[in-house]
């Protein structure tokens, strides 16, 4: 089995409609994707539609969180998106993207950078809105040859001359309100270090105490000796590890399906979850 469990689509900061992502997924040889937007779910029920034969669906969330100053995602997995508690936090994460993006144009003004409103709208599509979209919009006019290019301390890295904060959850809230909607966790891309600041090994053990499940290891962001690194903080902790592409579409460089998780890793979330189920495919639409 080939296993992707962080994808994104247009209803974050993807470029694959949640149609187009799952069609995809199925044409690289993928067995099961998980899509998981940027606080949202609002992506799942076109990819169910259109799932294609052959092709398991897990639902999911990529959710906001911030420890100590530093920020971090929180992979949720099969939770129910209709949990109350939940949902109301991942609508206050989403509404704050918005007057975000703008201040962060306002900021790109300043530096004499012409980014409008309407150009980073109209690259969003209606999604989720976030500094990818802000990103994009630099390489459209030139400023930065790639969105990567984007996220240094020039632009908008944390702490950089047009990073503005949004309101991010706490992870340990993050994990008790997916547990308590069914969802299963994992930290995504925790040895970052290009994004920025990364969470110490002793809030991930702390994190693990408090009922975090897995870590992603195999990911882009992670060089060998980090991989191996993190294997090892997983085995000492009694963590998952998985292993994904975390897909952007064209926005990204890495293809759906070029890191995967173990079947056995894949089958140990799916008996943890109790709010979702994965979804086999029917044909599509």
């Amino acid at each position: 089995m080939r296993i992707d469990l962080h994808t994104h689509s247009t209803a974050s900061d993807g470029t694959d409609t949640p149609a187009e992502l799952v069609r995809n997924a199925a044409a690289a040889g993928l067995d099961v994707v998980a899509l998981t937007d940027h606080d949202t779910t609002r992506g799942h029920a076109e990819a169910l539609v259109a799932l294609p034969s052959g092709l398991t669906l897990v639902t999911g969330a990529e959710l906001s969180c911030r420890i100590d100053g530093v920020s971090m995602h929180l992979l949720a997995y099969l939770f129910d998106p209709e949990e109350p508690a939940l949902l109301a936090e991942r609508e206050l994460v989403r509404d704050d993207r918005v007057p975000r993006a703008k201040a962060m144009i306002a900021k790109l003004n300043e530096l004499g950078v012409p980014v409008t409103w309407d150009q980073v709208a109209r690259i969003a599509r209606g999604g989720s809105v976030g500094r990818p979209h802000v990103a994009s919009a630099l390489v459209e006019l030139g400023v930065v040859r790639s969105v990567d290019e984007a996220f240094t301390g020039n632009w908008l890295a944390d702490g950089g001359r047009a990073h503005v904060g949004k309101h991010e959850t706490d992870p340990f809230e993050a994990i008790r309100l997916v547990k308590a909607a069914g969802g299963v966790t994992v930290f995504a891309h925790p040895a970052a270090s290009k994004r920025g600041h990364t969470v110490p090994e002793s809030a991930i053990a702390d994190m693990a105490a408090a009922g975090l499940d897995g870590i992603e290891v195999d990911h882009m962001d992670h060089d060998p000796d980090t991989r191996a690194r993190l294997r090892g903080l997983a085995g000492e902790l009694n963590l998952l590890t998985t292993g994904s592409s975390d897909y952007h579409g064209t926005r990204k460089t890495v293809a759906l399906g070029e890191y995967a998780t173990d079947p056995e890793v894949y089958g140990e979330i799916t008996r943890r979850a109790t709010g979702a189920f994965p979804v086999p495919g029917a044909g599509g639409a």
